[in-house]
């Protein structure tokens, strides 16, 4: 069974005894927002009769989301999730901290060598042999009161996560890899509490590729102020500044404020309101800007190189198990090969599963 919590005292009553997991999940809206919205919280709790019973709570209500707050940052509850990278960035800008400690279901099921980004509703009927709607998958969750299809498809997000948890947790014990598991989750939850902007946005517009250096530092200023922006009035970075509009500016930069209204004036799209700011970004240096990467090598650099780390990592995978892309990433290995220093993606069983089969290539590029 499901129910509704719209006072913070009904939620703070289910939790007297405190358990030992918790099914966990959220429905945010990011449409409109740099932040993800919190929308619902989902809470799955065991029951003596086997069939959890399913808190659904309004974060909407003044004061819920201080009453989470202590649930979620409880270290002798489990917290079982399912990809949940986005929810827990929603709690801590919602409730101001990162729920902890995790057990993602979707990453279980990738190390136990069912495959790598397995959906919910996939994994919840091969594990459990359940089939799940998919109605309200666009639904709108602000939106008071909620339908009753929109409820049962919330409690179904939290329903299964328990025998779920335990079929895979009873996987990755006869693997002995609850430890690789143990690592990854104190990562994600480290990425989620120390969640920042990227330091060269630049690397992820193509675009950027055709830029000389000048073109790519003026870009990086440019990105920079856009997301500082965003984040500080929560909203999406296109509509502060867009990637087409950010390149044409870098590319061909304006003599002075004017010219940049013109080029702003121009474009159906700009923000003419923020020309001030925009120039102000556009024309002064950053202290590390001279350290950017060139997003241009990416087409031209030694991919010899890197097809000899792939093709190890694939060799290294199938030894174990493992689905593609679970062991080590393109772009965390060309991250080792730029640096000569292995990421921190790359740390602990990583590491130690790779570096036998990578060192040797490694030192040989040296």
């Amino acid at each position: 069974m499901h129910v509704w919590i719209s006072d913070p005292s009904a939620l703070q009553a289910h939790f007297t005894h405190v358990p030992a997991r918790i099914g966990l999940d959220t429905e945010f809206i990011r449409e409109r927002t740099y932040w993800p919205q919190l929308a619902l919280v989902q809470i799955a709790l065991d029951d003596a009769s086997g069939e959890p019973t399913v808190l659904l709570i309004d974060p909407l209500v003044p004061g819920m989301t201080a009453a989470l707050a202590p649930i979620l940052a409880n270290e002798s509850i489990l917290k079982v999730m399912h990809s949940p990278s986005e929810d827990l960035v929603a709690f801590k800008h919602a409730c101001n901290v990162v729920p902890k400690p995790l057990f993602d279901t979707q990453q279980a099921a990738a190390l136990a060598g069912i495959g790598a980004g397995v959906g919910y509703q996939k994994l919840v009927e091969q594990l459990t042999g359940v089939t799940l709607a998919k109605g309200e998958t666009r639904s709108d969750w602000l939106r008071r009161p909620l339908s009753p299809s929109q409820l049962d498809y919330a409690a179904d997000d939290v329903r299964h996560l328990d025998a779920m948890h335990d079929v895979l947790d009873g996987m990755l014990a006869q693997l002995n890899r609850r430890e690789w598991l143990f690592e990854d989750a104190i990562r994600t939850v480290a990425n989620a509490e120390n969640e920042g902007p990227e330091r060269w946005p630049h690397l992820s517009i193509r675009s950027a590729q055709f830029l000389d250096a000048d073109m790519q530092r003026r870009l990086v200023r440019l990105l920079r102020w856009r997301d500082a922006y965003a984040r500080e009035n929560d909203r999406p970075r296109t509509w502060i500044l867009d990637n087409e509009l950010a390149v044409a500016i870098a590319r061909t930069p304006p003599a002075d404020r004017e010219g940049l209204q013109a080029q702003l004036d121009a474009h159906p799209k700009a923000p003419r309101k923020l020309g001030d700011a925009i120039w102000r970004a556009l024309s002064t240096p950053l202290p590390d800007e001279a350290d950017a990467p060139d997003a241009s090598v990416g087409e031209t650099r030694d991919k010899q190189r890197l097809k000899k780390l792939q093709d190890a990592v694939s060799k290294r995978s199938a030894e174990l198990g493992l689905p593609d892309g679970v062991l080590a990433s393109r772009r965390w290995l060309q991250a080792l090969l730029d640096d000569g220093k292995w990421p921190s993606a790359l740390a602990g069983w990583r590491r130690e599963a790779l570096e036998p089969s990578l060192a040797p290539l490694l030192a040989a590029q040296d």
